[in-house]
């Protein structure tokens, strides 16, 4: 999928957790046996299912991911480039460190003007 395929399909537009991170989405679904003290939500099958957006430093530039994730597996349902001034910002608050990120910031407010979620 692209930006576009994602802007047309209002049922995943509302199905996305803006507030989900990367951790936390390993603590829900891979741990969910253990999660009945945090939080409201929890998972309780393999049904449970979330949608959320991630950052991956992991190749030579930072790349936006949205995730499809339950107990059973993370499914990569889009890859998204940034454009250079946001990932140079991402790089200014980041580094250049390899990882897994949450898409917060500046990344987040460009990616939901970008499905005109925000004006």
């Amino acid at each position: 999928m692209r930006l576009k395929d994602i802007k047309q399909d209002s049922d995943l537009l509302n199905a996305i957790d803006w507030e989900m991170t990367p951790e936390e989405a390993v603590r829900l679904y891979l741990e969910w046996g253990n999660n009945w003290a945090r939080g409201n939500y929890v998972i309780r099958s393999k049904d449970d299912v979330t949608h959320y957006f991630v950052i991956n430093t992991w190749g030579k530039t930072p790349i936006i991911y949205l995730i499809r994730r339950n107990s059973e597996e993370a499914v990569e349902l889009a890859k998204i480039d940034m454009p250079d001034h946001i990932k140079d910002r991402f790089y200014e608050v980041n580094g250049h460190l390899k990882g897994v990120y949450p898409v917060e910031g500046e990344v987040k407010t460009w990616l939901k003007q970008q499905l005109n979620l925000v004006h």
